[in-house]
């Protein structure tokens, strides 16, 4: 029986980017090979519509490019995504990195001007507080020889 995994919808070329569009990535169709793909988008599952401002990450809040604070739809989301891990007993998941949700090297600073920091978004670092491993659109080469 293959093992379940959890995939950002936008890597698998679901249009649920802030901005309407996605990024697919060409080799993760290869995964479903290997593994049951459990797509998510926390942001989206949080309650925030395609497309949407854009947000980031601003010390311990989530604020949209206009200064909306969507912490909680962020949250809501996270937990969602968590309560389907746990469900399907995943052990890792893939996410895009950069995404104040799903980022697990770096996120946004919250100053909008394109500024990379080093921390984990709030469901990559929900996910990773419950044992749950978490990788990068870049890692997906390495899975597929694992």
């Amino acid at each position: 029986m293959k093992e379940y995994i959890l995939v950002s919808a936008c890597l698998l070329g679901r249009n649920t980017k802030y901005n309407g569009k996605n990024n697919l990535v060409d080799n993760i169709e290869a995964l479903k090979s290997k593994y049951n793909i459990l797509p998510i988008c926390p942001e989206v599952s949080g309650g925030l519509p395609i497309p949407r401002l854009p947000s980031e990450v601003s010390i311990d809040r989530v604020i949209s490019s206009l200064g909306d604070d969507v912490t909680i739809n962020f949250y809501k989301g996270a937990n969602i995504t968590l309560k389907l891990a746990l469900k399907y007993h995943v052990s890792f998941a893939i996410l895009k990195d950069g995404s104040p949700s799903c980022g697990s090297s770096y996120i946004y600073d919250g100053t909008f001007t394109h500024t990379k920091i080093n921390k984990m978004g709030i469901t990559a670092k929900i996910l990773a507080s419950n044992n749950i491993a978490i990788y990068t659109e870049n890692d997906i080469e390495k899975l597929l020889k694992k």
